[in-house]
């Protein structure tokens, strides 16, 4: 069963090293120096960010990451994916990671990513949807949320995470269960 906690501090030389894996650092890209980390992981952990930043944990022990955040909060990254698809006002979007290599593929992407967005409809209960795009490259994470019951929506190019990466990207929805969509 996954459950959650908030990234702390204390939790940044964990992802330093899950950052430095191969798997990760390929669609990822990030810094990954004690500095960079607490850079960029910083504000989420001390509150002084609107993203939330999670330990994703099975059977107590960190296997991932996911990061929230409603599109709002970020109006440069909204104007970018309102060019593909309609965005509609309190949407939700994730970002995610398996950390361990030895824990890829046995379907734990799929239920973290399951398991954010039944979240997601608790935490955020505005929220009309989660929208999430994904490097039309990057196979393994589109097949996770297909998976995990989201639709593709809308192709079209945004700005990759790595630069080594085509713009086009996959865009997929939840939609939350019961409400008019």
């Amino acid at each position: 069963m996954i459950t959650w906690r908030r990234v702390v501090e204390g939790d940044f030389p964990l992802l330093g090293r899950w950052l430095r894996q191969p798997h990760v650092r390929r669609w990822w890209n990030h810094e990954t120096t004690a500095e960079a980390v607490a850079r960029d992981f910083g504000p989420a952990a001390r509150g002084e960010e609107p993203s939330e930043d999670f330990l994703a944990l099975l059977d107590g022990r960190p296997v991932g990451l996911v990061q929230r955040s409603r599109l709002r909060d970020y109006p440069e990254y909204l104007t970018e994916l309102a060019a593909v698809v309609p965005v509609p006002d309190e949407a939700v979007t994730i970002d995610y990671l398996i950390g361990d290599p030895e824990r890829i593929g046995q379907g734990i992407g799929t239920a973290m990513i399951r398991a954010v967005i039944e979240r997601t409809w608790a935490d955020h209960p505005a929220a009309p949807c989660v929208l999430v795009p994904v490097v039309a490259a990057n196979r393994a994470s589109w097949r996770a949320l297909e998976r995990a019951g989201l639709r593709r929506v809308g192709t079209g190019d945004l700005k990759p995470d790595n630069p080594v990466d085509d713009w086009t990207h996959y865009v997929y929805r939840a939609d939350r269960p019961g409400a008019d969509n």
